[in-house]
């Protein structure tokens, strides 16, 4: 039986697939007591500080033994979470991973939009799925934003209009500073005016958060910001950044020194080269996941729940590149996020802070950073052996059908 044969046998199961993870997964959220959502907790909890001045002194204590958790982002994002703190617990729990799992399946649709499958049974397939490898699961699990932000990004920057396309990246970016990195999109893109519409968005937010709290504004914008170390702990195993992992190799943090740098050199070039193939064959979802991962690798924190972006790239590497490159590095993302790696690194680490360990676990700690730039490499070469392609059946038509 071949592949498509297989999938088309599948396929005909996809809803009752997705009806039975969320099912699962909702029965989870009902009776798995060690679900606590920490930090939907910090969300909820932290944002109505925004109106005493208190916001950035305030620390969840009650599910973190090793690190009382801060309220890390901008006056801006407090503000937009304030609406949780207004219903109680349990339903702002609920409205929360509802949410979230819209945000999975609209992501998943989009991604296999983009390289061009419009059957909602493959977007049904894929989102029951993805409800349980690690980066989805972990998020669900902390309440965290990351499908949400995603959605957000992966909605707008593909839009047509340039005001929607820079209000969503701006508004991400207000929210959580990391989305800043989608700029680099419109830029390539020759798209002026969304990248000046998503400055303008984002000064919009650090505006309004002036307006509320000034005083709070100033401590973020111009004390607090760039402090990793009030974040958490870089070293741990959860921390799936370049810094992370280099840190894990050689037993110390190498904060902003000559290893980060020469490694952050080796990123931004890999990415060159991806974003210049997928300029070239002009794969708005290529582009959109190199930059995404160049975001993903150079951010001093990036948890493993960060690394949600790893759904619209398995797509991309199934669907849209046809090669054997992209067969393997889509088999070593299954493998990366579905084996719960960083799960079990987390439990074998004696400590979030202490960073020394085993070379095999430190070895091991580099899962989704060397996932992620073999993905950069494969958009690279695949596209630009598309792109051969093609150049060779304009010119040489004939040879090819006698091949």
């Amino acid at each position: 039986m071949g592949l498509r044969a297989l999938e088309g046998r599948v396929l005909a199961y996809a809803p009752w697939i997705l009806g039975a993870s969320l099912l699962g997964h909702l029965a989870m959220v009902a009776f798995q007591a060690k679900m606590t959502m920490v930090d939907l907790m910090v969300y909820r909890n932290a944002s109505p500080e925004l109106f005493t001045g208190l916001l950035y002194d305030w620390r969840l204590k009650e599910f973190s033994d090793q690190f009382a958790l801060p309220f890390t982002y901008p006056p801006f994002s407090a503000l937009v979470f304030v609406p949780l703190s207004w219903v109680p617990w349990g339903l702002a729990r609920w409205l929360w991973q509802l949410a979230c799992l819209a945000c999975l399946w609209f992501v998943t649709r989009k991604s296999l939009q983009l390289v061009g499958s419009n059957d909602p049974r493959r977007a049904m397939l894929w989102t029951g799925l993805f409800v349980w490898v690690e980066p989805v699961r972990t998020t669900l699990n902390y309440g965290q934003v990351n499908l949400v932000l995603a959605a957000l990004l992966l909605g707008t920057m593909v839009s047509a209009r340039s005001w929607k396309q820079g209000a969503g990246v701006g508004i991400a970016a207000g929210l959580k500073l990391t989305p800043a990195i989608s700029g680099l999109y419109f830029l390539l893109n020759r798209r002026y005016q969304a990248a000046a519409w998503s400055v303008v968005a984002f000064f919009g937010t650090v505006g309004l958060g002036y307006l509320i709290s000034p005083r709070l504004s100033d401590e973020y914008w111009f004390h607090l910001l760039g402090d990793a170390s009030r974040v958490g702990p870089v070293g741990s195993a959860i921390n799936q950044s370049l810094r992370g992992a280099l840190s894990r190799t050689v037993g110390y943090d190498v904060g902003t020194g000559p290893v980060l740098l020469g490694a952050v050199a080796v990123a931004v070039v890999l990415t060159g080269f991806a974003l210049h193939a997928s300029l070239k064959a002009k794969d708005t979802l290529a582009m959109i996941v190199s930059v995404q991962f160049l975001g993903l690798l150079v951010s001093p924190i990036s948890w493993s729940h960060h690394w949600v972006w790893a759904v619209p790239a398995l797509m991309w590497l199934i669907y849209s590149a046809k090669h054997r490159l992209a067969t393997a590095t889509a088999v070593a993302w299954i493998l990366a996020i579905g084996s719960y790696l960083i799960s079990f690194l987390l439990k074998a680490q004696p400590s979030i802070w202490i960073i020394p360990r085993p070379w095999h676990h430190s070895a091991l700690g580099w899962v989704y950073p060397a996932v992620g730039l073999l993905t950069l490499v494969t958009v690279a070469v695949v596209l630009r052996r598309r792109a051969a392609r093609s150049r060779e059946e304009v010119e040489h038509p004939v040879d090819l059908l006698r091949e």
